[in-house]
């Protein structure tokens, strides 16, 4: 950090079976980044955003932390992407006691044991997965349920609130399936699933993957309800199964991008696309974009709450004073005391003719 400039750096999956999410993310980010610093910065500081690529590979994550703490000196981390590699670096967050804003990941390891240098914005796996099963058991009256999950941190995270959900109507997995990340290697997990006769499967996984999953259940004649986390890239996915994709269900952990019945966007949602539109003219607002754009504006109000006199004791003190912060999606932003996740709320989206559409 500089009287000109504040540095924050990020490692996400910018190219490979990842590279979406993470290109999504920071052109959500860099929109109000830049936006911001058109605008003069924050307390006259422009906010500089060294974003390295880690491929969604856990060792290469921890390489590029390690080069952003001690070369790059940032001032905090941000807007990471994906449970292995944002849990594999947790060792050197605590150890140079930097702040990490804003991940793409619900997993539980980030948010249990609590730990004030872990700002989580979205709802966790957990809410989003038991909001889910709450829906299939309760609503759609289904009580065969299965679990596809990648093999890792993150399927692991998935699979364990899958079974802590399924617990509440003493129900169990009737089977699960995985593969392993980084690969498509699905058939395996879907002969089992298919033999279970399972009515809904839970799936944990990247667009990639629960692509072809779904792609293949459907040409054997299995046509269960599919459902999907919000790490899976919803667009990505729906783009890649087409009409094959009709009656996917997948959470959100930000509102829908489009306009209600009476054709009213949320204020929120229209300036992200007003700013994405500015600065990313050819890209499509999806929901990754605006979560990262959510991130960028929390990590903006807390600098600015800090005042010129910044470091990052005052920064954390800034971010637990935010408390019912209107963001304009009519789910108000609240941190605290012992409270380290900013929003809870869980939507629900489907794809319906190769589009997604909210669910009432």
């Amino acid at each position: 950090m500089s009287d000109q400039e504040i540095r924050i750096g990020s490692s996400l999956a910018l190219a490979g079976h990842a590279g979406y999410l993470g290109t999504q993310m920071l052109q959500g980010a860099m929109s109000y980044i830049d936006a911001v610093n058109a605008a003069g910065g924050i307390h006259g500081r422009k906010i500089r955003l060294i974003a390295m690529d880690d491929g969604y590979d856990p060792t290469r994550c921890l390489y590029n932390t390690q080069t952003l703490i001690l070369e790059k000196k940032v001032f905090c981390l941000f807007s990471y992407v994906g449970t292995p590699t944002t849990v594999r670096i947790l060792p050197l967050v605590n150890e140079a006691h930097i702040p990490l804003v804003g991940m793409l990941t619900g997993a539980n390891r980030l948010r249990t044991p609590k730990n004030p240098l872990l700002i989580n914005v979205r709802a966790s796996y957990y809410q989003e997965i038991a909001a889910a099963v709450a829906m299939m058991v309760q609503e759609k009256k289904l009580d065969r349920v299965a679990v596809f999950y990648q093999y890792d941190e993150y399927g692991f995270d998935g699979l364990r609130g899958t079974e802590i959900a399924l617990e509440t109507y003493q129900l169990k997995p009737i089977a699960k399936g995985s593969y392993l990340r980084g690969t498509l290697d699905v058939e395996t997990g879907l002969e089992k699933i298919i033999s279970s006769h399972a009515q809904a499967v839970v799936m944990i996984g990247t667009y990639g993957a629960c692509a072809k999953f779904i792609r293949l259940a459907k040409e054997n004649n299995f046509s269960p309800l599919f459902y999907n986390v919000s790490f899976v890239g919803s667009a990505e996915l729906a783009r890649r199964l087409g009409r094959v994709g009709h009656g996917v269900v997948i959470t959100q952990v930000v509102p829908p991008l489009t306009a209600d019945k009476a054709g009213k966007m949320l204020p929120g949602i229209k300036q992200y696309i007003k700013d994405l539109n500015r600065w990313y003219p050819d890209a499509a607002p999806s929901f990754v974009g605006l979560e990262g754009y959510l991130n960028a504006r929390i990590l903006a109000l807390a600098l600015e709450r800090c005042g010129r006199h910044l470091d990052r004791n005052t920064f954390l003190t800034a971010i637990a004073s935010i408390r019912d912060y209107d963001l304009g999606i009519e789910n108000p932003l609240s941190f605290g005391h012992g409270d380290y996740q900013g929003l809870d709320r869980v939507y629900f989206t489907k794809i319906d003719h190769g589009k997604l559409v909210p669910l009432p």
